[in-house]
């Protein structure tokens, strides 16, 4: 159509939300479909935040805010930043977004000039690269094998600068993989960025306080101070307090920066919604008790997925650091024939075999830049996850 912009022939779609729709739309007209693609927690958000919400509803908080997000929560995102990470965030260096997706959005849109270059570890969560590509980004892959854990090397990541480099993107724990980078990991490349001053990095940590097995949490200005003035460190409250449909993102940074994404956010979206930032000032200041139970479900779910997903013929699954992802690989039946007469050739090819078969929805590691894998989230019931298991292993044991 000659009247939808070109930028728009760059992107496509965010094939995680394909899936999650595609799940319910299977349901709506009676198949038996368990859905594991949505990034999304299953427990409800707790009691003393919905209760912020309504209180701020009765007080008449229902007003706009200033785009950058009232005075009262970024003072949180800053007690926050300080109480949990080591980082000193004035107020005036905190924006609010809708979302994290929303930060990052507004980030490269103040940022990206047409032929910058955007590292993009794979795999990766989805909307990096999109969004870079939207703003005349040019994404950078770097393959992160199974073999290192799905992290980036610091040699991979100095072969991959160029003076046309703007922005590395890291994400730990990760989205799609779980795997979080240890101090050592992530010194080892904050030491590769201090070389290299015309870099910045963005943070992503939206999976903080989803780590298992007594792993520390780290984010790369908390482990070299000299790349503070050059670090976006953004986080959100979506995953950690089950409040993904609030829509309240966050980050700190240098105070221009900060400000040129609050400018962005003045003529699109305003502000995220007052309410969601109210609920999210309880969020940050109040009790914190269910976040570690919350995150001893999740540890207990993903081992049960790992166990019965490494009994499937043919896939094989590594345990992850954090988040509530895994990330299969299904090298092993790569090839082979599904029920229905198709020769499986990809991940791809598994996952739409699988859904056809089985009725388990799950994303392909084709969405996310590494192949042959598939992420499931384990961010839904431990019955589901046992059913859907069992439905993998016996697609797996179907094929031919």
């Amino acid at each position: 159509m000659p009247f939808i912009a070109d930028r728009l022939s760059a992107i496509k779609p965010s094939p995680t939300i394909a899936v999650t729709q595609k799940a319910a739309e299977l349901k709506a007209s009676g198949r038996d479909v368990i859905g594991l693609g949505a990034g999304e927690p299953d427990f409800d958000t707790p009691d003393n935040i919905k209760a912020a919400a309504k209180a701020a509803m009765d007080a008449g908080q229902t007003k706009y805010t200033a785009p950058a997000g009232t005075v009262e929560l970024r003072k949180a995102i800053s007690a926050k930043f300080k109480r949990e990470n080591g980082l000193d965030y004035t107020p005036d260096q905190i924006t609010v977004g809708v979302g994290g997706k929303g930060v990052i959005f507004n980030a490269f849109m103040a940022t990206i000039n047409p032929g910058d270059e955007v590292i993009v570890p794979a795999p990766y969560w989805v909307s990096y690269p999109d969004i870079a590509l939207m703003f005349g980004g040019v994404p950078v892959f770097v393959a992160c094998p199974e073999e290192t854990g799905f992290k980036l090397t610091a040699a991979d990541l100095e072969k991959a600068i160029t003076p046309r480099t703007k922005w590395l993107v890291l994400n730990s724990p990760s989205n799609p993989t779980g795997a979080a980078y240890s101090r050592a990991e992530m010194k080892a490349l904050t030491d590769v960025l201090v070389k290299h001053p015309h870099v910045w990095v963005m943070s992503d940590d939206m999976y903080e306080h989803l780590v298992y097995d007594g792993f520390e949490f780290c984010t790369p200005a908390q482990v070299e101070p000299a790349l503070y003035d050059r670090t976006l460190t953004m986080n959100g409250v979506s995953k950690a307090y089950a409040m993904t449909g609030w829509r309240v993102g966050y980050a700190g940074g240098p105070v221009a920066l900060i400000k040129a994404i609050n400018m962005i956010q003045s003529q699109s979206v305003t502000h995220t919604a007052s309410v969601s930032q109210a609920a999210a000032v309880e969020a940050l200041n109040g009790t914190q008790d269910f976040i570690p139970k919350n995150a001893e479900v999740f540890k207990a779910r993903r081992d049960l997925v790992v166990g019965l997903l490494n009994q499937c013929k043919g896939l094989t699954c590594k345990t992850p650091e954090g988040a509530f992802y895994v990330y299969p690989s299904c090298a092993g039946v790569i090839g082979k024939t599904a029920p229905s007469g198709k020769v499986i050739a990809s991940d791809t090819d598994f996952v739409s075999e699988l859904l056809e078969a089985e009725g388990v929805a799950v994303v392909q590691g084709a969405a996310f830049g590494l192949e042959p894998y598939f992420r499931i989230s384990y961010a839904t019931s431990t019955e589901a996850l046992t059913k859907a298991c069992e439905r993998i292993k016996r697609f797996c044991e179907a094929l031919k």
